[in-house]
Formats: C-alpha cells, sequence, structure tokens
C-alpha cells in the first residue's frame, strides 16, 4: 500500500503538468470568449468563467482526495460505480431535465450535471476491472460479448436521451480492446461500414450496388476459387448490400431532421449557412481570420462580438484559432499530443493489467473528443456536441475528465507496488 508521505515522489509530474497547463488556457480562452466588461473578475460566480474557476478548483481538491486514498479502491468498487452510473442514466430517461433537445441532464439549483459524462468514467473502470482479470481471456467469445455488452448498455441509454454525439464517445472502446487482442478484421469492417454509408449518402444506392458488383468481380479474380473462399465472399458482399438499402432507413427514420442537415453539410450536399450550417460557417471564418499568428488575446473580432454561438462550449477551439492564429493552434494540439502519448507510454509501463487498460480507455475517450471536436469546428465532422477536454465551458465535463485523470496519475503512482 501507497503510503501518504511518499506519494508525491512517485507522482508523474510531467503529465500532471501537462493537465494544469490545458485546465490554464480553458480558463483562460473561457474568459476570453464570454468576458463582460461589468463583471471582469475571473471569480465572478454569475459568469461562465467564475463558474469554471470554481469547477477548477473543485477539480483540483478531488484530485487531491484520490491522491489520497488506497489505489486499489477503484479497481474494487468498479462495477459499483458502473451500477451507479447506470442508474444515474435510467434516472435522467425518468425525470431529467431537456437541455438543447437532449433529456440528459439533472439538474440542482443553479448547475446542471450530465450522467452521461459520469458513465463513460464508470465504463472505463468496468472495461479495465473485467479484462484486467487474471482469469479473462479475450480471444473467448464470451469474453468478448461481456466486454461490449459493458459498453453498448450504457450506450444504448444515452441514445434513448436524444444525445448522439455523447454516445458515439462509448464506441471509441474499440480502440481498447483491439489492444487486448480483438482482431484487426473488426476495425477494418467499421470503417467499412463508415465508408459506404457516406458513399450511399453520396452517390446513389444502385451505383455503389455496382461498384460492389465491380469489387466483387475483381476480388474473385485475385482469390483462390475453392468453396470456402467463394461463398465467404458471397456472405460479405451480401452484407454489403442489405447495408447500402438499409442507409435510407437509418438516416430518415432513426436520425433527426437536424443531424441529417449537418451530415449533408459536411457532404458538401446541402448548404445552410443561415441555419444548422450557421455554426460551422461562422466557425470556420473566425478560426480562418487568425492567420498565422492570431489577433492577440482577447482581440478577436468574432469572438468578441459573439459572431459564433456556444463559442465558450463546443466550439472554444475558434478562440484560439482567431486570437492566437496556426502558432496558438499548434501549441494547443502539441499539448494535447503530448498527454495522448503520455498516458500511452505509462499504461504500457503499468504492472496491473486494471491500470493498463484503464490508461487505454481514457487515452482512447480524450481522443475521440479532441478529433471530433476540432474536427467539427473546421468543417471536417458534423457537429455533434461535444466538449473539448479540459477546455470548453462546463462543470460535468470538467470535473470528470479530471476524475479520469486523477485516478490513472493515482495508479501510476502506485505502480511499483504491484507485484
Amino acid at each position: 500500500m501507497t503510503t501518504r508521505n511518499n506519494i508525491v515522489g512517485k507522482i508523474d509530474w510531467w503529465i500532471l503538468a501537462i493537465y494544469l497547463i490545458l485546465a490554464a488556457i480553458g480558463i483562460s480562452t473561457i474568459y476570453a470568449a464570454a468576458f463582460n466588461e461589468n463583471n471582469p473578475s475571473i471569480f465572478d460566480m454569475s459568469q461562465h468563467y467564475g463558474k469554471q474557476a470554481l469547477f477548477l478548483m473543485l477539480s483540483l481538491f478531488m484530485g487531491l482526495i484520490i491522491m489520497l486514498i488506497d489505489a486499489k479502491f477503484f479497481n474494487t468498487f468498479a462495477y459499483i460505480i458502473y451500477g451507479i452510473s447506470i442508474l444515474l442514466l435510467i434516472y435522467v430517461l425518468v425525470a431529467g431535465s431537456t437541455i438543447a433537445g437532449s433529456r440528459s441532464w439533472i439538474q440542482f439549483g443553479g448547475f446542471s450535471f450530465q450522467p452521461s459524462e459520469f458513465a463513460k468514467f464508470g465504463t472505463a473502470l468496468a472495461v479495465a476491472h473485467y479484462l484486467g482479470d487474471i482469469n479473462t481471456d479475450f480471444s473467448k467469445f464470451k469474453t468478448q460479448m461481456i466486454a461490449y455488452a459493458l459498453v453498448l448498455f450504457p450506450m444504448m441509454l444515452v441514445l434513448l436521451q436524444g444525445d448522439a454525439g455523447s454516445a458515439l464517445v462509448f464506441l471509441v472502446f474499440i480502440l481498447v480492446f483491439y489492444r487486448e487482442g480483438m482482431s484487426g478484421n473488426i476495425l477494418l469492417i467499421g470503417l467499412a461500414a463508415v465508408i459506404l454509408f457516406l458513399l450511399t449518402l453520396y452517390f446513389s444506392k444502385w451505383y455503389v450496388l455496382i461498384g460492389l458488383a465491380v469489387l466483387f468481380a475483381v476480388t474473385m479474380f485475385f482469390i483462390e476459387r475453392n468453396k470456402k473462399n467463394i461463398w465467404k465472399l458471397i456472405a460479405i458482399f451480401s452484407v454489403a448490400a442489405v447495408m447500402v438499402f438499409s442507409v435510407d432507413f437509418f438516416f430518415y427514420k432513426v436520425l433527426k431532421q437536424h443531424q441529417r442537415t449537418r451530415i449533408n453539410i459536411i457532404l458538401g450536399v446541402e448548404k445552410d449557412i443561415y441555419g444548422v450550417g450557421y455554426n460551422l460557417h461562422q466557425s470556420k471564418i473566425a478560426i480562418g481570420s487568425g492567420g498565422f499568428s492570431g489577433k492577440g488575446y482577447m482581440q478577436g473580432t468574432m469572438t468578441k462580438y459573439n459572431f459564433v454561438p456556444e463559442q465558450h462550449t463546443d466550439f472554444i477551439f475558434c478562440t484560439i484559432g482567431e486570437e492566437f492564429g496556426f502558432i496558438g493552434s499548434f501549441v494547443l494540439l502539441s499539448l494535447y499530443l503530448a498527454l495522448l502519448m503520455r498516458i500511452i507510454w505509462l499504461a504500457e509501463r503499468q504492472r496491473s493489467s486494471f491500470s493498463r487498460i484503464y490508461g487505454y480507455a481514457i487515452a482512447s475517450i480524450i481522443f475521440f473528443h479532441l478529433f471530433v471536436n476540432i474536427g467539427m469546428t473546421i468543417g471536417l465532422m458534423p457537429v455533434i456536441g461535444i466538449p473539448l477536454p479540459f477546455l470548453s465551458y462546463g462543470g460535468s465535463s470538467l470535473l470528470m475528465f479530471s476524475l479520469m485523470f486523477f485516478v490513472f496519475l493515482k495508479q501510476d503512482a502506485n505502480r511499483m507496488n504491484i507485484l
């Protein structure tokens, strides 16, 4: 057991420094994006930056508590924490508050809490606990099904809340499973399914089917034409054909109108710069106007005059792009890359399978948020409303990302005590 008086010497100060720098950038950027000259104090609780500063202090206090408790706590109570997160997701479906079209919030006083953020943490713990068991073999079908169920159950509950963006985050656990021995063919199948979906939206499904038929014929020419290979190929292309015909149902019956419009805008099929596409249009203008070195801190006109809606939350990257330009954006992305690489490096040196798997889980979650959030601000991804880790305004987001981070920091500090 790690004693309290020697934990300081075992902390990885490099990764902690990156976290603190990102959190500081987040506070200063929210201050610039939501600045109110009548309430200039960064600790003014009536303003977004004041609330975020409070949540950062709470996050640091929570981190201190985590560093003082036994590292085995989170492994031992992983399923209980996962169960609590599931109960919260169910509670939201029954008595939650609706904000921005999603019934995914619990409100108390002047603050709101989003259980889906806590569910990511709970799922990461549950997956790490289950796969980290010495008797668990991921090559077994039963093990894979249980692992997938641990992820898909909370994902379905979040989807029922109408929060497709948060639900998609759970898919990133496939990277954790891949690290633990899942076949790479599943990743290829997933990628092929996404490409097929987008092609069917962009072109007529009949053109896509003709393309599949041509690909089938070409593949038949190159493979060994025995009975087993031929039936396998027929099965693959039959499933692909079924997917092509099911795209319209999923797109028009499952997705909401604003979600369909956002996808069409990304594909260039539709333009709506004064409606659903307004945020993206203004975002690209703001980032582009920053040029190479930016306009200077708190000097961004798009930021100052609120031309980009939700600029302190989902579109916080616009403020970085406008005020600090390419240089500032590059530095920020470099910090995130350093954080992800450090987490993976630390995960690989863990003696505990639980700690390693948990490290990969939080790295995957942070990566997905980073990739999608910045992708949607520059027009490479649909706008699905997920925050930029440690930067976007939001108490739930900052607290939960900090919670995930400090639990891993504690696990790493305790690694030498694992036999």
